[in-house]
């Protein structure tokens, strides 16, 4: 897999040609129903053998981070500001959390201005980084779908989770599955196209053994 050039690092990377590393991505205001999916999401895939790569934003991407760190195994959070910034305020523990189990990376220098736009640029290095991206929640307009986009250009798997078709955060979803996305309803439907790459890695648990965190994780 192409990597990105000039990333910063807070956190020891783990060795991600080693790893079936997937994506989970979605919008930010996510309902229960999205927040609950994605910490399973984020679970389930490094309790398996995975590695969670996300964008630390709040709502889905949050949540996929918590719910790698509840199974004890690193993920890899990708900022859309300078590294010495932890953006959203409200994920700055989280993000500390993912940096002391993980990483978080940026390409963006230290004192680098947060603009709008650095969001958009940062979803390359997500997908990028990534086997394929799992997008959980994303109205119509949305960075995730953004992600998703990204993902195919760049030759990797995309998967959607299906919801409520009267949702407006299903509707980004829905239509990617609609026009070929692998509907996914658990971590096994991700990583079962991956077992013949990662000979030996994935292994499905019965039951998910949720070790203790060093401290407790930002909730």
């Amino acid at each position: 897999r192409q990597r990105q050039m000039c990333i910063r690092d807070s956190g020891n990377l783990p060795f991600l040609d080693e790893l079936p590393t997937i994506a989970i991505v979605g919008t930010r205001k996510a309902s229960a129903y999205g927040i609950n999916v994605a910490t399973r999401l984020g679970q389930e895939i490094t309790s398996y053998g995975g590695c969670v790569v996300t964008g630390m934003a709040l709502g889905v991407d949050g949540a996929a981070a918590r719910g790698a760190l509840l199974a004890g195994k690193p993920c890899v959070g990708v900022l859309g500001t300078a590294i010495d910034v932890n953006y959203p305020a409200a994920n700055s523990l989280l993000i500390d959390d993912v940096a002391s189990a993980g990483a978080v990376i940026s390409e963006f220098p230290p004192l680098y201005p947060t603009k709008p736009e650095n969001f958009p640029r940062r979803n390359r290095i997500i997908s990028g980084l990534s086997c394929g991206a799992c997008i959980v929640e994303a109205p119509v307009r949305s960075g995730a779908l953004i992600t998703a986009n990204l993902a195919l250009e760049q030759g990797r798997d995309v998967f959607a989770v299906p919801g409520n078709i009267d949702s407006p955060n299903s509707t980004g979803t829905n239509a990617l599955i609609r026009d070929g996305a692998k509907a996914i309803t658990g971590a096994q439907d991700i990583l079962s196209e991956y077992e013949g790459l990662y000979p030996g890695r994935i292994q499905y648990l019965s039951l998910i053994h949720i070790s203790e965190p060093t401290r407790p994780i930002s909730i």
